[in-house]
């Protein structure tokens, strides 16, 4: 009888689920996926690009996370070249910003309703698909980054008409916020709303009530900065002293340790840990199976939250 319960657990390329199940968008996908945006670093070689997302279905992640920004259409690319339909992979994008290669910062905010639509097609292009299973409206309310000025100042009616539309259409397939606040996530909530990403961590833990909504409500809790940032208010988990003392008695990495709190903090947790290192795209992965004891988990579960008021890009 057990036979089933592990066929369930299995991607199609036959592999484990990294990570165990997870439902993102009504699908059934591994808790550990792929943030794919640091692949813009290998652009130059865009072999290295395809291999590490090849490994990436090896190794039982079948939920990659990407953007038409990333690279300037790059990575988009990269993955259609990747991933084959036999993969069953749910590929996963946003909208709200677009490439700048030539100004201060590699991307610019396309807030607009047009732009958005504008973003769906682009990625749909760049990615070569009919249909994407799910894209992430990234918004602007909190967390770090840039922040909506003038005519990228849009209300969130205006940008969710243009989102179901989409999905209406059949070009994307459920919807997705990031970068939101709790008021912003309840007025949403009607629209029917499959995933939040928002910065959150171990030590940047402000939006608890917002993933305790998402849990009540059946919607997948992606965090971005799943380790921290460099960003002023965000520390990094890994130099957390009770951290590196967990890694050690536990015989793995700070990182494992960081990653592995996630995903037991809360089932509707799915990770997109990104990198362009081999190496570390496995020890990512294999941060799904380190087991925290109950008195490693109560003394993580103790850290104090940090503020994660952070200083946003101007």
């Amino acid at each position: 009888m057990a036979a089933p319960a592990r066929i369930s657990q299995l991607t199609a390329s036959g592999a484990l689920r990294a990570g165990g199940n997870g439902r993102l968008a009504g699908r059934t996908v591994s808790r550990i996926g792929f943030g794919a945006m640091q692949l813009e670093r290998l652009r130059t070689d865009r072999r290295a690009a395809i291999t590490m997302l090849r490994r990436c279905i090896e190794l039982g992640t079948d939920h990659i996370d990407t953007a038409q920004f990333y690279g300037h259409g790059f990575v988009n690319e990269a993955i259609r070249e990747a991933v084959r339909p036999e993969d069953d992979v749910m590929v996963v994008s946003k909208v709200g910003a677009e490439p700048d290669p030539d100004g201060p910062l590699p991307l610019r905010l396309a807030q607009r309703p047009e732009q958005l639509r504008a973003g769906v097609e682009d990625n749909l292009a760049t990615l070569g698909l009919e249909q994407i299973p799910l894209v992430n409206l990234r918004r602007t309310d909190t967390g770090p980054g840039l922040r909506a000025a003038g005519d990228q100042l849009v209300a969130l009616d205006d940008q969710l008409a243009v989102m179901i539309a989409l999905r209406d259409e059949g070009k994307i397939g459920a919807i997705g916020l990031s970068s939101v606040s709790l008021d912003v996530l309840r007025r949403a909530l009607p629209a029917g709303i499959a995933c939040v990403q928002n910065a959150y961590n171990l030590l940047t833990r402000d939006d608890e009530d917002m993933l305790r909504l998402c849990l009540a409500e059946g919607i997948a809790w992606v965090p971005y900065f799943p380790l921290g940032s460099a960003f002023d208010g965000m520390p990094k988990v890994t130099d957390e002293p009770a951290v590196i003392a967990a890694a050690r008695e536990l015989n793995v990495t700070p990182a494992q340790i960081g990653l592995a709190w996630l995903l037991r903090h809360a089932p509707n947790v799915l990770l997109i840990p990104g990198t362009a290192d081999p190496e570390h795209l496995e020890a990512n992965v294999r941060a799904g199976a380190v087991t925290l004891d109950e008195a490693t988990l109560s003394a993580l579960d103790a850290l104090p939250a940090r503020s994660g008021d952070i200083e946003p890009n101007q």
